[in-house]
């Protein structure tokens, strides 16, 4: 562990070990009765040939593709390919609208509102704060330590009897930096909550991925995406990693039809072709490097913190300035100057080699 908690009475259980003890005490009231809207699609199981169940147009779609049938509610089919990938059952992954969509369910199904409340870890992922803002649920921030981990002690005592989620990017937005796991496991073994894990970057991380913990830890989340390695933002097709008991819940609040037919025909195309995305994360780290080391040399650069995602993020002499140079020349990288912690520093995501030295010729131009 890397830090020590002076608090471990937030923490430990009765008896020593871990104090979670199921979902019943987490569940808000309303979810636990709530009777799931019914699809026709939900109550049919089987073969058929003609179906006059669920109000579509029976002549097709005026397209190429026909899209005039409802899609498969729980994509069986993208979560079988996804468990052959993971290694994990089916039974425990969830399907979102992108990973957006996964944390709004957990907020609903977990956090009463103006009641509960989460910690999140800034500078972290901003979508965990806009979350809790539509959901009217209080927000404690645990700032990471200098050195971008986490603050244990801190968190210890943020903790009260009403924090249902902790929120952990890792690799970390905009810092990209992977989270001590260490740490992770410490908060996983003592919080009576649910943790999640955001691992949007994992596919770009010397960093195991936690999938592996699931069957360890009862109260562990898993969240990643196929719209970073994978290529497919446009999708938006986001993934949830947990317990049966967990994934059941969040099937039970989500839309009925929340991944359209088109995305999941897409996903299993790209799901098929592994080794072109391995290919490219190969690519993109060895990009990444070659980009840090031309920029460590220029004179308006403080710093490069090291990263496990497809992104750098860079501490200069001025933000603000170097920005709306390169967006006037057409270039547009993140500026996360007014981010705590973050001060001074622009995200910038790995390119193409044409775009990188692109990004490079232009800021030798402004450092000129």
């Amino acid at each position: 562990m890397s830090n020590e908690i002076d608090q471990q009475q937030l923490y430990s259980g009765p008896d020593g070990n871990s104090p979670f003890r199921g979902l019943g005490g987490l569940l808000r009231q309303n979810i636990k009765n709530l009777t799931p809207y019914s699809s026709a699609r939900d109550e049919f199981q089987g073969e058929a040939s003609v179906f006059l169940d669920a109000n579509e147009n029976a002549y097709g779609s005026p397209l190429v593709q026909a899209y005039n049938r409802y899609p498969d509610p729980m994509q069986y089919q993208v979560k079988m390919r996804l468990s052959q990938i993971k290694g994990v059952p089916a039974r425990n992954i969830f399907l979102g609208n992108g990973s957006d969509e996964a944390i709004d369910i957990l907020f609903r199904s977990f956090c009463n509102p103006g009641v509960d409340n989460v910690i999140i870890v800034p500078p972290t992922y901003g979508m965990y704060e806009v979350s809790a803002n539509i959901n009217d649920v209080k927000l404690k921030r645990v700032l990471l330590t200098e050195e971008y981990q986490l603050n244990l002690e801190g968190i210890a005592e943020a903790i009260d009897a009403n924090t249902k989620l902790i929120f952990i990017c890792s690799p970390n937005n905009p810092t990209g930096n992977s989270i001590n796991r260490d740490d992770i496991e410490t908060l996983l073994a003592n919080f009576n909550g649910i943790v999640v894990v955001d691992e949007a970057y994992i596919n770009y991380s010397r960093q195991k991925t936690f999938i592996q913990e699931l069957t360890e830890y009862a109260n562990l989340v898993v969240l990643q995406t196929l719209s970073k390695a994978w290529g497919l933002a446009g999708l938006r097709m986001g993934m949830a990693f947990a317990s049966e008991e967990i994934i059941e819940v969040m099937n039970k609040v989500k839309p009925p039809y929340n991944i359209n037919e088109a995305s999941q025909t897409l996903a299993l195309q790209a799901l098929a072709n592994i080794d072109q995305v391995n290919v490219w994360i190969k690519e993109t780290l060895q990009q990444r490097d070659n980009l840090v080391l031309t920029l460590k040399d220029m004179p308006f650069v403080l710093d490069i913190y090291p990263s496990d995602a497809n992104f750098i993020l860079v501490k200069t002499t001025d933000a603000n300035s170097i920005y709306n140079f390169l967006v006037e020349r057409g270039i547009i990288v993140r500026n996360r100057s007014k981010v705590e912690l973050c001060e001074g520093c622009l995200r910038i995501t790995i390119g193409t080699p044409q775009e990188n030295d692109k990004l490079i010729k232009t800021l030798q131009q402004y450092n000129a």
